[in-house]
């Protein structure tokens, strides 16, 4: 039998298959979007858990540095003061560092602005006159044991405070070709076969390896009270002659080398503000000039312009031994030494030489000069350079006989007017072979 299409039957069947056809076809859609959500919702997921991931990653560096900046570089735990950060000063016994306090307060805007007068009486000192350079007689009753000191202790604190004398004999055109090396040395009136080995020798002022070099002798007055022969017209003679002498009107003692020392900064900065470099020293020393000036050629801008070279002393003290020469009290200085160049010659740049000038007039005078150059550099925040080649405690005894035992060192101490002739011809010499 033969149905026809259009008949009841046909078109059931035919409604049934669409009705089929379109269930399946929701079926897959909805399977399809329950899918996709699934994708969407992980995808999601995994961000999340990133970003937790980064959060905790990053509070734990931050734990981490927090722990690190509350504890020092021992590991120790710092701590918050719970006192105030200025704490009251108190005097010190010892009459050079209370000097020194007084002048840190006076020149200190922050020290001074946390204290008044009536906080630190001690702080103004009434001892002196309207002229420092008076004698200051109130010291003997602030130093202790004034009255059992050496003589020269007590000269040195009754002028403690004086830093002006007059100059005597002065060489206003010594620099006017700008030298490249300023040699200064620190002489006394009767020493003048030590200055005119000098002259003939390494102080031999002019050009020296195509550098200008000007040599100066630094002296005070030798006074009859010290016992000294009348030298003075020899004196006048010699300055006449030589054009190199430099002399103030104070007494010329061992304590009063650091009036010497500011009184030739003080020099400087009126007279030679062209030296590039100075070298000061005692004279009898040897210097090796060609040494000298091969190492400044050679220094970098920046290291040339903070140059301060010599024979490092580190973690010294006052002698308390009366016999020793350098002996100081307890009742004149506590306290250890800063680093600082021995006596016996040091090399720095001109640069240098203007900022001690200024810093040495807040820094109170100390009886050895070395140490009071020293405490005027800590002032500044700088650090002398210990250098190999400057020998103040000699070399030894094998080697002094030995021309090449001078051609690498810059300073050896002592030496006589003849040994610095001899040695400087050995250096002078063609012939010389040191390989």
């Amino acid at each position: 039998m033969t149905v026809s299409v259009n008949s009841p039957v046909w078109q059931h069947v035919n409604k049934q298959r669409t009705v089929k056809h379109v269930g399946t076809d929701w079926t897959s859609w909805c399977i399809r979007c329950c899918r996709g959500k699934d994708t969407v919702m992980a995808l999601l997921w995994r961000r999340l858990k990133l970003v937790v991931t980064v959060m905790m990653v990053n509070l734990f560096i931050f734990i981490i540095i927090a722990r690190h900046n509350s504890q020092d570089k021992n590991g120790h735990k710092v701590r918050i003061p719970s006192k105030p950060f200025w704490n009251k000063l108190v005097a010190s016994p010892a009459y050079w560092n209370h000097q020194q306090q007084i002048l840190d307060l006076h020149n200190n805007p922050i020290l001074g602005a946390n204290y008044s007068d009536a906080d630190l009486p001690w702080a103004n000192d009434t001892s002196l006159t309207s002229d420092p350079c008076q004698p200051n007689s109130r010291v003997t009753t602030q130093v202790k044991d004034y009255n059992s000191l050496p003589a020269r202790f007590k000269d040195f604190l009754i002028y403690m405070h004086c830093r002006s004398y007059p100059i005597m004999v002065d060489q206003p055109d010594v620099c006017r070709e700008p030298p490249f090396l300023l040699l200064a040395v620190k002489s006394l009136a009767p020493h003048f076969d030590r200055r005119q080995a000098i002259r003939q020798s390494w102080g031999k002022a002019g050009v020296i390896a195509n550098q200008t070099v000007v040599t100066i002798f630094l002296l005070g007055n030798a006074t009859a009270g010290d016992h000294h022969p009348d030298l003075s017209e020899m004196l006048h003679y010699e300055s006449v002659r030589h054009k190199d002498i430099i002399q103030w009107d104070f007494r010329d003692s061992f304590f009063n080398l650091t009036v010497k020392e500011v009184l030739f900064l003080e020099w400087i900065q009126t007279r030679c503000t062209s030296a590039q470099f100075i070298f000061k020293g005692d004279d009898d020393v040897f210097v090796n000039t060609y040494r000298i000036l091969d190492f400044l050629k050679g220094l970098s801008e920046p290291k040339a312009r903070d140059l301060f070279v010599g024979d490092l002393i580190t973690n010294a003290g006052p002698h308390r031994d009366k016999k020793v020469k350098y002996f100081i009290p307890e009742s004149m200085y506590i306290g250890t030494y800063p680093p600082y160049a021995g006596g016996g010659g040091y090399l720095y740049s001109g640069v240098v030489a203007a900022r001690l000038h200024n810093v040495s007039q807040h820094v109170a005078l100390y009886p050895i000069d070395d140490v009071y150059t020293g405490m005027c550099l800590r002032k500044l925040g700088l650090a002398p350079e210990k250098h190999k080649g400057f020998r103040t405690f000699n070399i030894e005894v094998k080697y002094r006989s030995n021309p090449c035992a001078y051609k690498s060192l810059m300073l050896v101490h002592p030496r006589t007017p003849q040994e610095m002739i001899q040695i400087w011809a050995w250096l002078s010499s063609p012939n010389l072979n040191c390989q």
